[in-house]
């Protein structure tokens, strides 16, 4: 075994380092390493000017935490890219500090055996428009980081257009107005969505949420475009969430988010909103019965839609997408607020195993037709469901050919280990692995590194704004490069034009959903004899 340096040689070493910490800071403010997992293992520059802590507090701390909630899943785009191709060119995001500066990131990975990767920050002249890196995640995005990272925020805003009849659906100029209005009230930072026809969204940035304010701006707006009858009606449902982890807190976000696209502020309401995330949780112990019976006793069907080539629409194979059975007008009917219901009162695995054990039949007996369920991450990680799908791979001669997994983000994985062995356990049985929705939270690029998939779906937000975003275009073409790199392909979703597919095919996608290739139905297509569909990656 090697001796240590000469004392020479160690000063040469140290002269070398301290050169490069020079060189580095001519052009930059903070300079980072970390391991491959981001994590800082040095820190140095104006980290107390920056963010009131020393450059010592951050040893240790994911780097992601230093980039503003709006930025971080553009940044670990990034840094996945930059493990993998050794180099991220300078690139636009925003700081974590008070003001969000806009700063330029660039960065090497140094190394091969115990990789490191070098970042530096250096603050813009000015803050350039656009850049490389994609738009920030969407308003569930966006305050899922905030939860799950616990630092302070909120309230998430809702407000609801409501006329004589009911719901007010504006137009396309007087809707545009409307949000571009919202935008400019709520200041630098915020995000402002609408999660459905006259249902806004509302999270705040550097400015405290004015609800008042911002539903007279609206009012105002329908007025000046002759829109009479029609009342601006608010709600504000805090983030904190005192007694809930940010798991549980996430999942009521979520219900939440889906419970007003369905049916405004009164379904908020209803659920026990107006005290919060955490009076949700207390008033949702009845709903949790209900539920548990409607999965026991399997009220639901399934829908599948079409995964085809995009080069010549040939089915590869269908989603399977859960619907419920119930005819009244809550929770249970709705298939967004029945499964973020389910997640939320603890029922999510006994859900997963249903839609499982349907999918498998549903596909048995198409012939081998090959559909894909969706598998959160709590069932994921459990070591009880893993041994149920042991049990039942081994029990159903000729699943490969029939089933592909998909994992979504309904659920924040945190025992990483366990899902790597239900990973592993379906790649044994020869069983491909989607990741789903990716990019639409930074958890999925970790996800990538940490799993051995054969697709990822790149999240419907990025298809459906590529055609205007250049940003949005240029991310989805680094998803591309980056799944390539670890044998994976990709799916785009929610394609419902020629020009998206096309765009689709042009950026490096090969395969694709949506209505433009079908809607989801409920009968499956059976595959006829002899007929072979794709497999190759």
């Amino acid at each position: 075994m090697e001796g240590p340096l000469p004392l020479q040689q160690r000063a040469s070493s140290r002269r070398s380092k301290d050169r490069f910490v020079v060189f580095a800071f001519a052009a930059a403010e903070l300079l980072v390493e970390t391991d491959l997992r981001g994590v800082i293992s040095f820190a140095e520059g104006a980290f107390r000017a920056r963010f009131g802590r020393v450059a010592e507090d951050f040893i240790g701390q994911p780097v992601i935490s230093l980039v503003a909630p709006s930025d971080r899943p553009a940044f670990a785009t990034a840094l996945a890219l930059l493990s993998e191709h050794g180099r991220l060119k300078p690139a636009v995001i925003k700081l974590a500090d008070e003001e969000a500066s806009a700063f330029s990131v660039a960065g090497l990975k140094l190394g091969d055996s115990a990789a490191k990767l070098a970042l530096t920050f250096a603050p813009l002249p000015r803050e350039l428009p656009g850049g490389p890196l994609p738009g920030g995640p969407g308003l569930a995005s966006m305050a899922e980081e905030i939860l799950r990272s616990g630092a302070p925020g909120g309230p998430v805003g809702f407000l609801e257009l409501t006329g004589p009849s009911g719901r007010f659906v504006p137009g396309g100029e007087v809707n545009r107005e409307i949000q571009e209005e919202l935008n400019r009230q709520a200041g630098e930072g915020a995000v402002a969505t609408e999660l459905a026809a006259g249902r806004y969204g509302l999270l705040p940035g550097q400015t405290p949420l004015d609800l008042p304010t911002l539903t007279s701006a609206v009012a105002e707006i329908l007025k000046d475009r002759g829109v009479n009858d029609v009342s601006v009606g608010a709600m504000a449902v805090g983030l904190e969430a005192e007694g809930l982890s940010p798991v549980q807190a996430t999942r009521a976000l979520r219900f939440a988010l889906a419970a007003f696209a369905r049916g405004g502020n009164d379904a908020l309401e209803k659920a026990g909103f107006a005290g919060g995330l955490a009076g949700f949780l207390d008033s949702a112990s009845e709903r949790a019965s209900v539920l548990r019976r409607s999965i026991a006793e399997r009220r639901f069907r399934m829908a599948f839609q079409p995964i085809v080539s995009i080069a010549d629409r040939e089915p590869h194979h269908f989603e399977a997408l859960i619907r419920p059975l119930q005819a009244d007008d809550s929770a249970m009917s709705h298939p967004g607020e029945f499964v973020a219901l389910a997640e939320a009162v603890g029922l999510t695995e006994e859900l997963d195993w249903a839609v499982v054990s349907a999918v498998c039949e549903a596909a048995g007996a198409a012939g081998g037709t090959r559909v894909a369920c969706n598998l959160s991450g709590l069932s994921l990680q459990s070591p009880k469901f893993r041994e149920d799908m042991k049990t039942l791979l081994e029990n159903t001669p000729g699943m490969a050919e029939r089933l592909v997994v998909e994992i979504t983000e309904t659920a924040e994985i945190e025992q990483e280990h366990e899902a790597v062995r239900m990973i592993e356990l379906l790649r044994e049985h020869k069983i491909p692995v989607c990741l789903d929705d990716f990019g639409a939270g930074a958890a999925a690029f970790r996800y990538l590194r940490a799993f051995k998939v054969d697709y990822v779906k790149v999240d419907g937000i990025y298809v459906a704004n590529a055609l205007q975003s250049e940003r949005d275009r240029g991310f989805i073409a680094a998803m591309v490069d980056l799944a390539r790199t670890v044998g994976a392909q990709v799916v785009a979703e929610r394609i419902e034009t020629e020009e998206e597919a096309a765009l689709m095919l042009e950026l490096g996608v090969r395969y694709g959903q949506g209505y433009l290739f079908g809607k989801p139905k409920m009968e499956l297509a059976v595959r006829k004899a002899g007929q072979t569909w794709q497999e190759e990656k």
